[in-house]
């Protein structure tokens, strides 16, 4: 597999979310923001986490009309894999590549923990090494991380099976408490219609060692990586 990473101005999260990819066996290539092409042969797109041009005007939304991401727009209507991961997510739906938006957290605090979320299906590129309805330990770290939609967005969302992650409690409950951010429907990640194209807000990428607190997230990075594989 060949990954592009995708880096901003104030993004930070790139070096993780590359070494995950690595651990899994993509060969990985830092593209700069200024871009207008991908390199030749990328399999899948990945924005990583971080405050891309200081989250000024709204997350996402100067990252979002950047020239990298005309690339990836048209390698996502070509059917090529993208991958946004908490700010990056945010770039997703401002760039219209997914719907809704990401507002700032309910209570109003940055949060920093480590966090359930429960696998809602395990049948699509980013997934197929998880099983539907696993309960994974991740962790998330952001200020704007609370998930809305219109009624329209959302039933479609729900309907299509398109809600990727929700945020649970350890035994997969949805709760309260468990909503760390206020999301509507505790909604975590979101595909694409065709499913190509995930958006969440948690961090997988820092819980690919054992060393630094688990594995958990590992097993995105393989899917995408193993999905290729077959398709080869």
């Amino acid at each position: 597999m060949k990954a592009a990473v995708i880096l901003f101005p104030g993004s930070n999260r790139e070096r993780d979310v590359e070494r995950a990819l690595r651990l899994a066996g993509a060969d990985v290539q830092r593209v700069w923001h200024a871009e207008h092409e991908l390199p030749a042969g990328t399999d899948l797109a990945v924005l990583p986490g971080g405050f891309s041009y200081g989250d000024y005007l709204r997350c996402g939304a100067i990252a979002a009309r950047s020239p990298a991401m005309d690339a990836v727009r048209a390698h996502a209507a070509r059917g090529g894999l993208v991958l946004g991961i908490c700010n990056g997510f945010q770039i997703l739906c401002e760039s219209g590549l997914l719907p809704g938006a990401l507002m700032r957290n309910a209570k109003l605090r940055f949060i920093c923990h480590r966090q359930h979320v429960r696998v809602e299906r395990a049948d699509t590129a980013f997934t197929r090494n998880y099983a539907p309805g696993q309960v994974i330990d991740i962790c998330v770290a952001h200020g704007e991380g609370n998930y809305t939609a219109d009624p329209a967005t959302l039933a479609r969302l729900e309907g299509y099976g398109l809600v990727a992650f929700r945020y649970c409690d350890p035994n997969g409950e949805v709760t309260v408490d468990s909503n760390v951010n206020g999301s509507t429907n505790s909604i975590a990640g979101i595909y694409s219609p065709n499913r190509n194209v995930l958006g969440l807000m948690p961090h997988p990428e820092n819980f690919v060692d054992p060393l630094v607190g688990g594995t958990d997230g590992l097993p995105l990075f393989q899917s995408l990586v193993g999905r290729i594989a077959q398709a080869a």
